[in-house]
């Protein structure tokens, strides 16, 4: 591999795992032997941090950095994530990708606080988290020079890494080619992808998860949890507020242990190919579950329905890597407005795998309880027949004008025969 430039002073994100730890010396040997800055990031892997900062100086950093980041993933990256709706393709909830623009903002900090002249990653070229690191720094930091050792060295395979990090001598710790699961791991969500995973019909080995109890061996008996929301943020459960680090790190525990928040997804990479990928998210699946509740009870439904819609591109920007952008900014002030008046409380139901919505208040709730209730109240019904005659004007116009239609001869045939022409096709 030739080398693609100068760099006296690396700034690398470092995550004591395989792909980072074997970054280090290859540095050392394709850029003259430069300094090298490791940071990482802690967002509640809850890692041996003493074990990772050993593993960071035998590996080849001159320095080493761990920036305690849990709070500020949760109320500033997570909770507004929540409070958009954002779920990508409808099944993934984000969690890798939330945490990766706050992580290499944090590392694009410590650079230039150092003088670094350059920012390196452990990302490959196959994978998402590549745009998500780089985005960032090009949003923050773009005169820096940015090293991918993975998209130009001659390791191609989790296999060639390890070993490479045997020839080298670098401590694996659990790491091997029988635990050769990739996982990320925070305060939000773990996921799982690799091994017997790359085979989509293989079913998740059970030995895998590492956050939640399977449904089958959750317990038998409900638990109920009432989640607060103050203008679509998370503030508390049960009445007592709790930070956001705590009231995740709570609802995390109540959701795992009734076996909530796995999901199995086939997913499709920024990069154009399909992923597979099994994620643990047990009390933000909760999270999210709640909150569209409360938004529904809470939000009128022109609002709403654009909401929805935008939810999904919000999505699009997240896994993108697109945090730091005009548009993700743009579509923060929307959801903020749209969520004014969403404050109130959701109860919800945990049982085996399952959590189910049984209550909601509100002191914005736009329901209201004369209007729906089938019983006597204000509502005439006789409103109703104008309302149809003009929501149903087009439509019976429409079907007036049509319903003489001329055929390619330009005999007049009736609207039923067209219809029941193509229902036959």
């Amino acid at each position: 591999m030739k080398n693609d430039g100068k760099a006296t002073k690396i700034c690398l994100a470092y995550s004591g795992g395989l792909d980072t730890s074997i970054i280090m010396p290859w540095l050392k040997d394709h850029y003259d032997n430069p300094e090298i800055i490791a940071v990482c990031t802690d967002v509640g892997q809850k890692e041996d941090w003493e074990a990772v900062e050993r593993k960071a100086y035998a590996s080849g950093a001159s320095k080493y950095y761990l920036v305690d980041c849990k709070e500020e993933l949760i109320a500033d990256y997570v909770y507004p994530m929540v409070r958009a709706g954002a779920i990508y393709e409808g099944k993934y909830l984000l969690g890798t990708s939330i945490a990766r623009p706050l992580q290499a903002r944090k590392q694009v900090e410590i650079a230039l606080q150092e003088g670094c002249d350059a920012l390196a990653h452990g990302c490959t070229g196959k994978g998402n988290d590549q745009l998500r690191f780089e985005l960032t720094y090009k949003a923050l930091a773009p005169h820096l020079k940015v090293i991918a050792p993975w998209r130009v060295w001659d390791i191609h395979s989790r296999e060639q890494a390890i070993a490479y990090a045997e020839e080298k001598n670098l401590d694996l710790g659990e790491i091997s080619r029988q635990n050769i699961y990739s996982r990320d791991w925070n305060v939000w969500h773990m996921s799982h992808e690799g091994g017997r995973l790359e085979d989509p019909w293989n079913e998740p080995d059970p030995s895998m998860f590492r956050l939640t109890k399977s449904p089958q061996e959750a317990p038998d008996a409900v638990t109920e949890v009432v989640v607060d929301f103050e203008k679509g943020i998370p503030v508390g459960l049960d009445g007592e507020k709790l930070s956001p680090k705590a009231l995740m790190e709570k609802l995390n525990t109540l959701a795992a242990e009734n076996g909530i928040g796995r999901t199995d997804i086939v997913e499709t990479r920024m990069v154009g190919m399909k992923s597979r990928g099994v994620y643990e998210t047990p009390g933000g699946t909760v999270l999210h579950l709640a909150m569209r509740d409360l938004e529904m009870f809470t939000i009128n439904a022109d609002a709403l329905s654009l909401k929805n819609k935008l939810a999904i591109y919000y999505s699009e920007l997240v896994y993108s890597g697109k945090w730091f952008t005009t548009a993700r900014l743009s579509l923060e002030a929307f959801m903020e407005a749209t969520t004014a008046y969403s404050t109130g409380s959701v109860r919800m139901a945990l049982y085996k795998g399952n959590a189910t919505v049984v209550g909601r208040k509100s002191p914005y709730a736009l329901y209201l309880e004369d209007l729906a209730s089938f019983g006597e109240s204000s509502y005439d019904h006789s409103d109703a027949e104008g309302f149809i005659n003009l929501y149903g004007l087009a439509t019976g116009v429409t079907a007036m004008v049509q319903n003489k239609l001329e055929d390619g001869s330009g005999q007049a045939i009736e609207m039923k025969q067209v219809a029941a022409r193509y229902h036959d096709k």
